[in-house]
């Protein structure tokens, strides 16, 4: 084997791990689903692309799925997934399985049933969200920890590519 042609193979793959570490640390990631909190959207051991730039760009909405770092009133140490519920100045409410944004109701077609408890209404501060699993009776999520801050938050879900028979590209 030539010097030549071993400094080209090791160029290649010192530029390759660079490559892919800065998609990885700032453009996207691939996460796996570790718990039924996002039934029947997301199921045990779904596989998912995660924006971590783009959203910064466009904003989040109502319907988002995200990953983020619990924040400390949470009191967990694990990355979490939940959907987007209630955005920045909102009014939210729960009362009788029904969630209310703004006093009006939100249609939901993703949830696996309707919340069993109410839940008081608040107003979203600014630069926060209110994110909620779509199994919401089995479900830790802003309901018992409180608001999540926006940079709390490491990404937006893209596409589920695992398992290949349920390929689906999240709304944009």
């Amino acid at each position: 084997m030539s010097k030549k042609f071993l400094r080209e193979w090791v160029a290649t793959v010192v530029i390759a791990l660079v490559l892919s570490l800065v998609v990885r640390t700032y453009i996207a990631e691939a996460r796996w689903i570790p718990s039924e909190s996002m039934l029947p959207t997301l199921k045990v051991g779904d596989h998912l692309l995660i924006d971590k730039a783009y959203y910064k760009l466009r904003g989040l909405e109502r319907g988002d799925i995200v990953v983020f770092q619990a924040p400390p009133t949470a009191q967990e140490d694990k990355d979490l997934i939940k959907r987007v519920i209630g955005l920045p100045g909102e009014k939210i409410a729960i009362k009788d399985g029904i969630v209310y944004i703004n006093d009006q109701p939100l249609d939901e077609s993703y949830i696996f049933e309707k919340p069993h408890s109410d839940f008081n209404a608040i107003i979203i501060p600014e630069d926060k969200v209110f994110v909620m699993g779509d199994n919401r009776n089995n479900s830790y999520d802003s309901r018992y920890w409180g608001t999540l801050p926006m940079e709390n938050i490491i990404g937006k879900a893209i596409l589920l590519y695992y398992p290949f028979e349920h390929i689906e590209v999240f709304h944009d």
